[in-house]
C-alpha cells in the first residue's frame, strides 16, 4: 500500500507538472491571438474581470485544504460512514461558497464602470460579459466540485490532473479558433464555462467510478464540525493576502490608468509569473523531504539544510533576474511588437518585484513544512492592505511605477521580516544579523550580475531580434553563472552545491 502511493505521488507530481507546463504555454499564445485579433482593450477588461473574480474566490480559500486534511484519518481507518459525513459537508459548504460568490458579484454589478479608466471597447455589453465571467465562477463551486476531496484525500492527484491537462487543451483550442474564425469574445468566454462544467462532470463520473461507497450523506458531531471551521478559518486567513496582491494591484491600474496599460502590464506580468511557476514546482517536489527532516534532524541540521537550499534558490534567482533583464524588452518586441512595449525601467522593477517575491521563499516553504502557518496567517493579510494602502496613494502621483513600487515595498518590509520572525521563533534560529548579511550579498551580487550582463547586450547589435535574444541569453547565462560562482566560492554552501553537481555528472557518466 505504502509503494503505491509513492507511485501515485509521482505520478501525480508528474502530470501536475504537464498541468502547469500546459497552463503556461496555450494562455501565451491565447494571449497572442488576443491582442491581434480582438485588440489590448479586450486583453485589459479580460484581465479586470479575472482579478475581480479571483477576490472573489476568496470565499473557497481554506476550504478545501481542511476537508481533504479531515479525511485523511478516515480513509487509512477505512471509515467510510465519516467520509461520507465530511462529503456531505464538503458539498454544503460549496453549494454556500457559490451563493456568496454570486451575491457579492451581483451587488458589484453597479459598481464596475467606476473600476475602468477611460473608454470600454465600443461593441461589447460591459454587463453581460462581467455576467459570463461570474457564471463561470459560480458553476465551478455549484457542479460537484466537492467530489475532489476524495482523489487529494487518497493522493490521486494524477487523475484530476488529466483529466485537467485533457479538459484544458480542449478549452484551449477551442478559444484559439473562437478567436480567430470569429473574433468573437462571447464566443471565447462561452468556451470557458462549457469547459468548467465539463470539467466537473468528468471529475464527478471518475470519482464515483473510482470510489463508489463514497456519497455525501450524513451529518458530522458539532465538536468535530466545529474542529474544521476553526481550520477553515485559519487557513482562509493564512491565504487571503497572497490571493489578493496581485488581483488588487491589477483592479487600481483599471480604474486609476486604463484597460490597456492593464493588458501591457499583465503582459510582463505574465513572464514574471511564468518564472514564480517553476520555483513552485521545486518546491512542491522538495516539501516533503523538509518536512521530514524538521521532524526526524536536529535544529542545526536543518539549519544547515535551510542555508543550502536557500543557496541554490539565490543562484536561480540570479540567474532569472540576468536572463530577464537581458531578455525581456527584445522578447517583447518579438511578441508583441513596439507598440505595447513599458519603459525599460520597469523591467528593472520587475526584476526587484521577482526578487522580492523568491527571496523569502525558502523561507515560507520551511515554514508550511514544520506546519506553523496557524502562527503566519495574519502575514499575507497585513502585506496585502500595506500594498493596497501604497497603491491608493503612490499610482495617482507617479502611475504605473506606483504599483510595483507598493508591492515590492509590502514584501520586502512586511512579509519577509514577519517570516524571519516566524521561523526563528518556531522552528529554528536562523542567526538574523548573518541572514541578513548574506541577503545583502546576494542582493550585491545579483545586482552586478544583472548590470554587467545588460550593458553588454546595449553593444548587441543585430538586426534579427531572434539572433539577438539567443546571444543575450548565453551572455546572460555566462554572467549570472561566473559572478555567482566567483562571489561564493568559498562558502561552505557552493562547495557543497559544487559537490552535488560533479557527483551528479560523475554517476552520469558511469
Amino acid at each position: 500500500m505504502r509503494i503505491e502511493r509513492k507511485k501515485n505521488a509521482v505520478r501525480g507530481t508528474l502530470f501536475g507538472i504537464i498541468l502547469k507546463l500546459i497552463q503556461m504555454i496555450f494562455p501565451f499564445i491565447i494571449r497572442t491571438i488576443f491582442v491581434r485579433s480582438l485588440g489590448i482593450e479586450y486583453l485589459g477588461l479580460n484581465s479586470l474581470f479575472s482579478a475581480i473574480l479571483q477576490v472573489l474566490n476568496l470565499a473557497e480559500l481554506g476550504v478545501s485544504s481542511a476537508l481533504v486534511f479531515s479525511m485523511y484519518r478516515p480513509i487509512i481507518d477505512d471509515d467510510s460512514e465519516k467520509i461520507c459525513q465530511l462529503m456531505n459537508l464538503y458539498r454544503f459548504y460549496y453549494r454556500i461558497i457559490g451563493t456568496i460568490v454570486l451575491g457579492i458579484g451581483l451587488i458589484l454589478l453597479p459598481f464596475l464602470p467606476v473600476l475602468i479608466h477611460g473608454e470600454i471597447p465600443a461593441d461589447v455589453d460591459f454587463y453581460a460579459l462581467y455576467a459570463m465571467h461570474l457564471a463561470a465562477t459560480v458553476l465551478s463551486y455549484w457542479m460537484f466540485a466537492y467530489r475532489n476531496s476524495l482523489f487529494d484525500a487518497h493522493q490521486r492527484k494524477d487523475i484530476t490532473s488529466i483529466i485537467q491537462i485533457a479538459a484544458n487543451i480542449c478549452i484551449y483550442i477551442a478559444q484559439v479558433l473562437s478567436l480567430i474564425l470569429f473574433h468573437n469574445y462571447y464566443i471565447y468566454l462561452a468556451c470557458s464555462i462549457v469547459g468548467q462544467i465539463a470539467i466537473n462532470m468528468v471529475t464527478a463520473v471518475a470519482s464515483k467510478r473510482f470510489y463508489p461507497s463514497y456519497a455525501p450523506c450524513g451529518k458530522l458531531p458539532i465538536e468535530e464540525r466545529r474542529e474544521i471551521n476553526h481550520k477553515v478559518r485559519d487557513l482562509f486567513t493564512a491565504k487571503i493576502g497572497g490571493v489578493i496582491n496581485h488581483s488588487v494591484d491589477s483592479i487600481v491600474i483599471s480604474a486609476f490608468i486604463g484597460l490597456a496599460l492593464l493588458a501591457i502590464y499583465q503582459n510582463y506580468y505574465y513572464i514574471i509569473s511564468a518564472i514564480m511557476a517553476m520555483f513552485s514546482i521545486f518546491f512542491g517536489a522538495c516539501t516533503a523531504g523538509i518536512g521530514n527532516s524538521l521532524i526526524v534532524s536536529t535544529k542545526e541540521q536543518n539549519r544547515l539544510l535551510f542555508y543550502r537550499i536557500n543557496h541554490i534558490v539565490f543562484m536561480a534567482i540570479n540567474f532569472c533576474c540576468t536572463c530577464f533583464v537581458s531578455l525581456c524588452q527584445p522578447f517583447m518586441q518579438l511578441w508583441v511588437g513596439d507598440k505595447y512595449k513599458l519603459d525599460s525601467s520597469f523591467v528593472l522593477l520587475f526584476a526587484i518585484y521577482l526578487f522580492a517575491e523568491e527571496a523569502p521563499r525558502t523561507l515560507i516553504v520551511f515554514k508550511d513544512a514544520g506546519g506553523i502557518w496557524k502562527h503566519d496567517r495574519f502575514r499575507p493579510l497585513l502585506s496585502a492592505g500595506v500594498n493596497l494602502v501604497l497603491n491608493l496613494i503612490l499610482t495617482p502621483v507617479i502611475g504605473l511605477y506606483g504599483i510595483i513600487i507598493s508591492t515590492i515595498a509590502a514584501m520586502m518590509f512586511v512579509s519577509f521580516p514577519w517570516v524571519i520572525v516566524n521561523i526563528n521563533k518556531r522552528l529554528f534560529e536562523i542567526h538574523i544579523g548573518y541572514f541578513i548579511k548574506r541577503l545583502c550579498q546576494y542582493a550585491i551580487v545579483i545586482s552586478v550580475s544583472v548590470g554587467a550582463s545588460y550593458f553588454c547586450s546595449l553593444y548587441i547589435s543585430i538586426n534579427n531580434t531572434l539572433l539577438n535574444m539567443i546571444i543575450r541569453f548565453a551572455m546572460a547565462t555566462l554572467a549570472s553563472t561566473l559572478i555567482f560562482a566567483l562571489a561564493f566560492s568559498r562558502t561552505d554552501e557552493h562547495r557543497y552545491l559544487a559537490d552535488c553537481i560533479s557527483g551528479f555528472i560523475c554517476k552520469g557518466k558511469m
